[in-house]
């Protein structure tokens, strides 16, 4: 029986495939079937007839009715039928050369065929050994927080998956889990289809062999370091998708540097990444202001200009920050938007850039910078547009945001200039304990500049039970995130405070600024990754503003050392 009759009449153990016949194949499979019984019988007796008797003990042969040979039916045929070969019961002991297939069972013939098969198709499907671990992120998110009193008011479009090219897949997701900010995509086979080295995550394969950097820089710094950096985010409540929002913008942000290594606020679509595509040009000229702000997420992310697949991005951006310095170290840059504000943001990034790698070259350009700053400023400890005007809080906090920076460089400071600066704003809090702030002196109070003093405050060594701390904080609590009224001025300088106060408070602040922030970035087509600009300061600042003060407010997990609590730092 041939192995095609055999199949045409059982069904495949391994495969459970079965041939339907119909009735004129099952009448000729009946009769091919007799046939071969019967050729069986037939090459029996004459197996039979060719042994001798015994002389001792002979037999007479009884007949045996059952081998009576029984003509077959046969089916009308117009052409003659080749009968089936004949076989034996048994395989003889000698199998003639080359005939030993004909002699093997079907059966055995068939788990042959069927093993070889799921063989060779397991050999196909083998994956190779992988050469490092991958980690696939990706930017979908919820609509709720880790707590219910902290839940948004305003529902989010249905998570998508980001797509560089701008093309959006919907994500089957549970509700649940990304409420709780957990990484669910690790359960699923989601690729963000994200560049291969993205910057934003530690290197894992060099993680055994990377040299510890925290010790070169302040230690502030030390959370940026790629081996500590995972470890910091997931312990602080940052997840895969506020890293994979982080990722996507610096990439958008790289995409619009200009050839000579600086950004532009008003014109940065002229960038030969961009060619026109984007939208969302600010009013304020000051191109020395739009490089600080587009290397500060670059340098929270811990690329350098050594370190890193932005080093040439950053490298660039420092040479022209650099060229732009005058002799007194005014960064104040040139044109209508020159001012104290462009100063400050440039000095942040100098001093940063020289913490983290202890670069020489970068020593004299800081150290000018952070002595313009100290000159400049006003006798009642302010900072304005303009040297020794009379300040208001907004540019006070950058000028002392760049002298901590500077501190933590271990750059020269002089302590009567922090002293000073704690004389400004006792003038520019609106309430007795130092809980809210205004604008100027004897201004209104609003969320914004109080988030920002009181970050200040912090730096100035108000500890953490300060009654001004804490009433400041109950002020910001009533202002929550939210989308619908965005203010990522008001979000930068919120985060970072309620970060390093911690607790319940910052759990609360956390659950909304993550979501909010990471739902409203740009999905779709070359403006991805970006965050179109909206609320206070962002029709100046433009897009390039808001995607960098948005950038850097989700790497606040790692982008300084919390003050007032312990931190863990695990390689």
């Amino acid at each position: 029986m041939s192995i095609r009759l055999w199949l045409m009449t059982a069904d495949c153990f391994r495969c459970g495939t079965g041939i339907e016949l119909t009735e004129a194949q099952q009448r000729e499979a009946q009769r091919l079937l007799e046939a071969r019984d019967e050729a069986r019988r037939q090459e029996t007796r004459r197996a039979a007839a060719t042994v001798r008797p015994r002389a001792a003990r002979p037999k007479t042969a009884r007949p045996d009715a059952s081998h009576t040979a029984v003509a077959p039916p046969h089916r009308t045929e117009t052409r003659p039928h080749r009968a089936p070969p004949k076989r034996p019961d048994r395989i003889p002991a000698a199998v003639p050369s080359g005939q030993w297939l004909r002699f093997m069972p079907a059966w055995l013939v068939s788990l042959i065929f069927h093993m070889v098969a799921i063989l060779l198709l397991g050999l196909w499907t083998l994956e190779g050994p992988q050469d490092s671990l991958r980690i696939h992120l990706s930017t979908s998110v919820g609509y709720r927080d880790v707590l219910g009193d902290a839940a948004t008011n305003d529902p989010l479009e249905d998570a998508v998956e980001f797509d560089d090219a701008g093309s959006t897949q919907p994500v089957e997701l549970p509700v649940e889990l990304l409420a709780a900010g957990n990484d669910p995509f690790a359960r699923e086979k989601l690729d963000a289809d994200l560049p291969k080295p993205t910057g934003a995550l530690p290197d894992w394969n060099s993680l055994e062999a990377a040299p510890v950097r925290s010790a070169r820089m302040g230690r502030m710094f030390a959370g940026r370091d790629p081996a500590l950096r995972a470890g910091r985010l997931s312990r602080e409540g940052g997840t895969s998708f506020t890293e994979a929002a982080v990722t996507r913008g610096l990439i958008w942000i790289k995409r619009h540097q200009n050839r000579d290594g600086s950004w532009s606020l008003d014109n940065f679509s002229r960038a030969p990444g961009c060619r026109g595509r984007c939208s969302g040009h600010g009013t304020a000229q000051s191109d020395v202001a739009a490089t600080a702000l587009a290397l500060l997420p670059m340098l929270g992310a811990g690329q350098t200009q050594h370190h890193g697949v932005h080093a040439k991005t950053v490298d660039a951006g420092l040479q022209w920050l650099i060229k732009q310095q005058r002799s007194d170290g005014d960064l104040r840059g040139s044109g209508h938007g020159r001012s104290m504000y462009g100063h400050g943001l440039a000095s942040i990034v100098l001093c940063e850039a020289y913490g983290l790698t202890k670069d020489n070259s970068l020593r004299k350009p800081a150290q000018k910078a952070l002595d313009f700053i100290v000159d400049a400023q006003h006798d009642r400890g302010g900072w304005r547009y303009r040297p020794r005007q009379a300040g208001d809080t907004s540019v006070v906090g950058w000028q002392l945001m760049a002298l901590r920076s500077g501190q933590m460089a271990y750059l020269q400071v002089p302590l009567r200039t922090f002293s000073q600066a704690g004389r400004y704003l006792d003038d520019a809090q609106a309430d007795s304990t130092g809980g809210r702030y205004s604008y100027m002196p004897r201004g209104r109070p609003t969320p914004t500049m109080t988030a920002e003093a009181l970050l200040c405050r912090q730096y100035l060594g108000w500890p953490k039970d300060h009654s001004g701390l804490q009433e400041g904080i109950d002020y910001l609590m009533d202002h929550l995130p939210d989308r619908r009224r965005p203010n990522v001025y008001y979000w930068y300088y919120a985060t970072q405070v309620l970060y390093h106060v911690g607790g319940r408070q910052w759990e609360r602040w956390n659950a909304r600024m993550r979501v909010v922030l990471t739902s409203s970035q740009e999905k779709k087509g070359h403006e991805a990754g970006s965050w179109t600009p909206h609320g206070g300061f962002a029709n100046q600042g433009g897009r390039l503003y808001m995607t960098s003060l948005a950038v850097c407010t989700l790497e606040v997990y790692y982008r300084h050392l919390p003050l007032y609590r312990p931190a863990a730092l695990e390689y």
